[in-house]
């Protein structure tokens, strides 16, 4: 089969309601599939799956006797976040004590935590003065832009 071919098959399964094809042509056998998470759509051709790049597309609908997850409540306070993608790090070395911790007091300008970024260490600052009421991210684990480090009350 095609790759023109297949491409057209792939966005006509994106646009449509339905969640899976297969097509056997010759000996050669494809299955494309949409992901009910995020619409995503990949095709398999025998056991290989070929992930294409997510569409814009309706997410399957959930059966009825499935209860929607109850999502958890919002922090309430100040989130400070992260200004870069990176590695979060607690403490300024490995065997140092923490910058923060969860009912400390901190000032505006007073240091958080330490993002590493291409191998540069960034220290983040406290954006606004308050209590330290939540840590959101856990040591050594990756940020994202925008992500909340932290919840100052």
């Amino acid at each position: 089969m095609d790759l023109r071919k297949l491409k057209t098959l792939i966005d006509l399964v994106a646009e449509s309601g339905i969640a899976e094809l297969e097509i056997t042509e010759g000996e050669g056998k494809v299955r494309i599939v949409k992901f009910a998470q995020g619409g995503q759509v990949g095709v398999m051709s025998g056991v290989q799956p070929y992930p294409v790049a997510p569409q814009a597309a309706p997410p399957a609908a959930a059966p009825a006797a499935e209860a929607a997850p109850v999502p958890a409540p919002a922090p309430t306070g100040h989130a400070v976040k992260s200004p870069m993608v990176g590695t979060f790090y607690r403490a300024p070395n490995p065997g140092s004590p923490v910058f923060v911790e969860v009912g400390q007091t901190v000032k505006e300008g007073d240091p958080l935590c330490i993002i590493e970024a291409m191998k540069l260490l960034n220290e983040i600052e406290a954006d606004k003065s308050g209590v330290i009421k939540e840590i959101l991210v856990e040591n050594g684990q990756p940020v994202e832009y925008g992500q909340p480090l932290f919840i100052i009350g």
